[in-house]
């Protein structure tokens, strides 16, 4: 009996990792939101698309390459975010392009929950 309780355990454990190690993986679990990724897509073609382009590579002179950023890579969705509630300004020593960032990219109306969906998409499109 002492065995068949060692081997559920294990059985237990590893069911865990499994369902844990993913959303790690992908920067946390947002990205495993089947619903929230679906959502952020719709969200990100309305209104980060103008300037990070359809596929999320960016806008030359305009919007980062968000597929290959280290900047986005390196964040956890929290730190993103804050950095999409806050934005960046055209002359902030961060910015690299030198075209403003608004907060909430511009769209006031974009709620935390909105942007958290966006980041979930995000994260399905960025390579690590």
């Amino acid at each position: 009996m002492e065995r068949k309780s060692i081997v559920n355990r294990k059985k237990l454990w590893a069911a865990i990792a499994c369902s844990i190690i993913p959303a790690l993986w992908t920067g946390g679990a947002l990205a495993e939101d089947s619903a929230a990724v679906a959502r952020g897509k719709t969200l990100f073609s309305q209104t980060c698309s103008v300037c990070h382009g359809p596929d999320g590579k960016g806008v030359p002179n305009l919007g980062k390459d968000l597929v290959n950023s280290q900047f986005v890579a390196g964040q956890t969705d929290d730190q993103l975010l804050e950095y999409v509630q806050k934005g960046r300004a055209a002359n902030d020593p961060l910015n690299t392009t030198g075209i403003a960032m608004p907060a909430r990219a511009g769209n006031p109306s974009l709620t935390d929950d909105n942007i958290r969906d966006i980041i979930a998409y995000i994260r399905t499109i960025v390579k690590k």
